[in-house]
């Protein structure tokens, strides 16, 4: 798909990514404090100079994988078409992001998550790349509901309950035994939420 971009915005990108993984890589391997921007930017190939034109800390360049996949949601909640709800879109966004996943999670990428999770220098970036997530979210989210992303509560909260119910699908999706696949624990997650989280049967 043409996603409109030129081959210099291509090549910044793909910079950023492999910056981003390399981080991330080395941190699961050796521990954050035992990692150097000089290391993140030598497994990159690229100077230490060209990380520091892309993030200020090693924290940030790990975090914005999350805030990667969040853009990638809000656009392709703004792409989906004006004749779906607000749920259905999302519900699609949200699968063509994590839909077509293994139900094993992949180790690097559980220990990835586990990481950024739970490092203490790495839990402030994280929440702080949440809120900007949720930000876009929201502000696709009140395009599509002709609201105010600054005046109503509306977009705001449904992007809030958006990211929580990824969020806790996910954390399932890591612990499940037997494996699930994540895209049937979002799809789940986020049918409930759309419903109004009705109180599970108990017969």
């Amino acid at each position: 798909m043409d996603d409109g971009m030129g081959l210099r915005e291509r090549k910044k990108l793909e910079t950023r990514q492999a910056l981003s993984m390399a981080a991330l890589r080395l941190a699961v391997e050796r521990g954050l404090d035992n990692v150097l921007v000089e290391d993140i930017a030598a497994a990159a190939g690229v100077s230490p100079r060209t990380f520091n034109n892309y993030f200020s800390s090693k924290a940030e360049a790990i975090a914005s994988r999350h805030v990667d996949r969040g853009r990638r949601l809000a656009d392709q909640v703004r792409r989906r078409p004006m004749t779906e709800s607000v749920w259905e879109s999302i519900l699609e966004a949200a699968l063509a992001q994590f839909g077509n996943g293994d139900p094993v999670p992949d180790p690097d990428w559980a220990a990835g998550v586990r990481l950024m999770t739970s490092e203490p220098a790495l839990i402030g970036e994280f929440l702080k790349a949440s809120s900007m997530i949720e930000l876009e979210l929201a502000e696709a989210i009140a395009e599509r509901t002709r609201t105010n992303v600054k005046a109503d509560i509306y977009p705001r909260l449904v992007a809030a309950s958006v990211g929580a119910a990824i969020e806790v699908a996910t954390d399932r999706w890591l612990t499940a035994d037997p494996p699930v696949p994540l895209g049937s624990l979002v799809r789940e997650a986020l049918t409930q939420v759309a419903a109004g989280l009705p109180e599970p049967s108990t017969t």
